[in-house]
C-alpha cells in the first residue's frame, strides 16, 4: 500500500477524506457500508481519527486495515500522544507497522472528557513534534507522517506567526505534509501558506473542508476548536437554521464555491471531513474534481 508522500510525487492535486470510529456496533456496521460508497469516489487516501486515550485505537486500526485490504485505497491512522507513555507509543506504532499501515497523522490530542485536567509527565510526549521525532527516529522512513495545521492559530497559540513556527518544528522533525483544521474564509488558508513558505516550509498543506449540514451544531463545534464563523456564514445559514434541507443545499453550494477558489488559488488538493456520511461530500467532490 502506497505512502501518501509517494502519492504526492505522482499527483499534483489530491482529494481525500476523513472518517471516525463509531461508538456502537450498529454504527460500525453502517460505516462499513458507507466506506464502500466513499471508496467508489476514488479518494487518493482516507484518514481515520482516534479517540483520546486510545478508546477507539483498535477500531481505528481495524478500519484502516479494512479500507486498504478490502477496497485497496491508501489509508492513514491518526495517533495522539495524550495518556500514552513513550513505551505505549512505541508498542502502538509497532502494531501499526505490523498491519502494513504506512501512513500516520501525528497529533498531540486533547485530554479525554473524563480526565480533562490530565497533564503530561516525563514519561509522556508533550507535543506532537516530539511524537513526529520519535516515529522518525525509531522507524526510519517506513511511515509517511502527516501533522495538523491551524490557519487561524491553535486554541493555545493565537499568535499566528508563533503558531507557524511551531508547525515548522513538526516539519523539521520529520513530518511530510500538513492537513489543516476547517475554516470558512479562504484568506485564512492562503495567508497561512504564505507564513509557512516564508519560514521555508515546502511541504504540501492540504486544506480541511467541513461541509455545513447543521448550523447550530457548527457553532458549538467551532467554539470548541477555535474556527471563526464569519459574517458570510451567518448571513447564509442563520435565516435557515431550522430548515435542514435548505441548510444542506446551501452548505453544498458554499463548499463548492470555497473548494473551487482554493484549487484556483493553488491549493494542492482538498481533504473532506465526511462525518461518516456519503453526502454531501460526494455532491461537492463531483463538482470540484
Amino acid at each position: 500500500m502506497k505512502k501518501i508522500s509517494d502519492i504526492f510525487n505522482e499527483k499534483e492535486k489530491t482529494f481525500s477524506l476523513e472518517i471516525f470510529p463509531p461508538k456502537t456496533e450498529k454504527g460500525l456496521d453502517n460505516l462499513i457500508e458507507i466506506i464502500a460508497q466513499l471508496c467508489e469516489l476514488k479518494p487518493d487516501f482516507i484518514s481515520c481519527t482516534y479517540g483520546a486515550g486510545g478508546g477507539s485505537r483498535e477500531k481505528t486500526l481495524d478500519l484502516v486495515e479494512h479500507i486498504q485490504n478490502t477496497h485497496k485505497v491508501p489509508s492513514m491512522a491518526h495517533l495522539t500522544c495524550v495518556l500514552h507513555s513513550k513505551d505505549d507509543i512505541k508498542t502502538i506504532v509497532k502494531n501499526i507497522a505490523s498491519r502494513q499501515i504506512k501512513n500516520i497523522l501525528a497529533l498531540r490530542g486533547d485530554p479525554p472528557m473524563d480526565d480533562p485536567d490530565w497533564q503530561p509527565t516525563e514519561e509522556n510526549f508533550k507535543y506532537s513534534c516530539e511524537l513526529v521525532s520519535f516515529i522518525k527516529e525509531n522507524f526510519n522512513n517506513y511511515f509517511s507522517i502527516g501533522v495538523a495545521g491551524f490557519p487561524e492559530g491553535h486554541l493555545l497559540c493565537k499568535d499566528l506567526n508563533r503558531d507557524s513556527e511551531f508547525l515548522k518544528i513538526k516539519i523539521d522533525n520529520g513530518a511530510d505534509f500538513v492537513i489543516t483544521q476547517f475554516f470558512f474564509n479562504n484568506d485564512h488558508y492562503f495567508n497561512y501558506v504564505k507564513r509557512l513558505r516564508k519560514l521555508g516550509v515546502t511541504s504540501r498543506i492540504l486544506p480541511g473542508i467541513l461541509p455545513i449540514t447543521n448550523y447550530e451544531g457548527l457553532i458549538k463545534f467551532s467554539n470548541l476548536c477555535g474556527a471563526t464563523i464569519n459574517a458570510e456564514i451567518k448571513d447564509i445559514f442563520e435565516p435557515i437554521a431550522d430548515n435542514k434541507d435548505a441548510t444542506i443545499k446551501e452548505g453544498i453550494n458554499f463548499a463548492i464555491k470555497q473548494c473551487k477558489e482554493l484549487l484556483a488559488g493553488g491549493a494542492p488538493g482538498l481533504h473532506f471531513y465526511s462525518l461518516n456520511k456519503l453526502e454531501p461530500t460526494r455532491s461537492i467532490l463531483e463538482e470540484v474534481r
